[in-house]
């Protein structure tokens, strides 16, 4: 069970292991089986899985922009459905490591700047075509920009620091990259974004994002915008459990989207659902409690979480000028914050790495509340640019997210700022981010892993980097990350990040996002089988969790 509350072990990289002249993520083994496939709905075990049924699931939201994924701006709602669809090449399993996963094997040479692919053989997409290491080459390429059919956004600048990809053979592709990159595996997953697409989708000119391709364990069957979307068996699925028998076990996942928390969780109580992901506090309690009855499963995980936090936009006013940055952050009561709107369930964030990731500081100077000091800095704002301090904070209209959002505008005006609020859909709040056209923003981002995968959020310059940091030394301690393979000394590197983050206040920290998924009694198997090396299945679910594995006790 993985409700507990402590503030243990989070997730860091394999490479903090890594010595000698190459590194291996794969392991030996593994083939098309792999280990699991029971477990109920805790993440015990329920006894032996039964094919077939009908899973309909809760969404926090629609992801109106469809599956191309090069294209794609995936939320978890947009993640949690790609799983069912696409693979990736590599995932994490429960020490934090990258395994092989549509992958046999990725190794590097001594100066992790020469990444060797290999390709599972006889794995199919869901129309019928091979998966080869061309298609994995074209994919690649279409996520770093550097394949005519596609027109990536995000990932541009996520895969930059590839140089070149080559095919060797059938199944082999070779990868060289610009500087060493002693985390390139973590970038193979990308929390689950970097799914491999079959060819007919990759060069789909018009409906790529519609028509779905993948070797995930589901194929679509169909999609209705802002109702539903169903995926049905994949037959030709490569994986199988422990005991040989062929994944998925579901017979069908209908995902719903239910951008009201408070909806999506009556809709489970009510049989509506069979299963659905939460967040918000109220919903964990009310699932807590209903766990306790016995009338619900409720699943539940601190570990690899992401932040909740106030996105600041420090390229325009009032948040290009330090002291409003400052003022808000002194001006918040956190304590008052967490026990008022998150029923004290949650635990607030010192940085953005959460206790056991690497880069964590106990104390990485960030303010607390001190009303005097919101004033001052709010005075020394004004006196400064001759203009009050005054902003606007864009939310999605989650009435969870909504009631927060009216909070800091209350502990913003305390102090003399005028603040007003705007709602926009999950969607458009990622394009309002990649646009900046905002002043601050209610997000939630940065779940663990290795923190090199948050170069791409800070760096200055970067299209991902949505609250336009520009500042120099962040800027050289990630390039340090990057090519640092010594887990002490990137310890230190990235602490250093999390303390010029306090200094500089680019963003206003508030919580570590709990997550949970609720289910009816009998569904087992949300964490998935085993990993196709044997290890454990990744207990994280701040990116979504596998479906191969579900099943549903009859």
């Amino acid at each position: 069970m993985l409700r507990q509350r402590s503030k243990g072990t989070r997730w860091t990289i394999a490479t903090a292991a890594v010595v000698g002249a190459a590194l291996v993520v794969a392991a030996c083994g593994g083939g098309n089986s792999s280990e699991g496939g029971s477990g109920s709905g805790d993440g015990g075990s329920a006894g032996k899985p039964v094919a077939g049924g009908d899973l309909v699931y809760g969404l926090e939201a629609e992801n109106n922009g469809g599956w191309c994924l090069p294209e794609g701006q995936l939320a978890i709602s947009g993640i949690q459905v790609a799983r069912a669809v696409y693979d990736t090449l590599t995932a994490p399993n429960a020490d934090g490591k990258y395994v092989p996963y549509l992958a046999e094997s990725v190794t590097s040479d001594a100066g992790y700047q020469n990444w060797t692919i290999k390709v599972r053989p006889n794995v199919k997409f869901s129309d019928g075509s091979p998966l080869t290491a061309t298609v994995v080459k074209n994919n690649l390429d279409a996520f770093r920009g550097k394949y005519p059919a596609r027109k990536p956004l995000l990932f541009l600048f996520v895969l930059q620091n590839i140089k070149d990809v080559t095919v060797v053979d059938d199944l082999t592709v070779n990868v060289s990259t610009v500087t060493p990159w002693p985390s390139f595996p973590a970038f193979l997953h990308s929390s689950g974004r970097l799914g491999m697409m079959g060819q007919a989708q990759l060069d789909d000119p018009s409906t790529c994002d519609r028509n779905l391709v993948g070797t995930g364990p589901f194929k679509l069957k169909e999609w209705k915008v802002d109702d539903q979307l169903t995926v049905v068996k994949n037959a030709d699925y490569w994986r199988k459990d422990k005991d040989g028998n062929k994944l998925p076990y579901l017979d069908s996942i209908t995902f719903k989207p239910y951008p009201d928390a408070q909806a999506r969780l009556n809709a489970l109580q009510s049989g509506e659902l069979t299963a659905g992901h939460y967040s918000g506090a109220e919903q964990i309690d009310s699932l807590r409690t209903a766990k306790e009855s016995g009338s619900l499963q409720e699943l539940e995980s601190e570990k690899y979480t992401e932040l909740s936090y106030g996105l600041l936009n420090a390229s325009k006013p009032p948040f290009n000028n330090r002291n409003a940055r400052l003022a808000v952050a002194y001006g918040v009561n956190r304590e008052t914050f967490n026990k008022a709107l998150n029923l004290d369930i949650l635990t607030n964030a010192s940085g953005p790495f959460a206790p056991g990731e690497t880069g964590y500081l106990k104390d990485a100077g960030y303010p607390e509340y001190d009303l005097a000091k919101c004033k001052e800095y709010a005075a020394k704002y004004q006196a400064e640019t001759g203009g009050a301090l005054e902003f606007s904070i864009v939310s999605t209209p989650d009435p969870g997210v909504v009631k927060s959002v009216q909070f800091l505008q209350a502990e913003a005006e305390k102090c003399g700022a005028k603040v007003s609020l705007s709602t926009v859909d999950q969607a458009a709040l990622i394009t309002t981010a990649l646009s900046g056209n905002y002043q601050a923003m209610s997000f939630r981002n940065h779940p663990g892993g290795d923190p090199d995968l948050q170069y791409v959020w800070w760096k200055g310059g970067a299209p991902t980097n949505f609250g336009r940091i520009n500042d120099p030394k962040i800027d050289s301690l990630l390039d340090l990350g990057r090519i640092t393979p010594d887990p002490e000394k990137r310890q230190q590197i990235y602490a250093d990040i999390n303390k010029q983050f306090s200094t500089e206040i680019w963003n206003l920290w508030l919580q570590w996002s709990l997550w949970t998924i609720g289910s009816q009694p009998g569904v087992n198997g949300i964490l998935g089988p085993d990993m196709p090396d044997g290890s454990r299945p990744f207990p994280g679910l701040a990116t979504g969790h596998p479906l191969e594995g579900i099943w549903i006790q009859k």
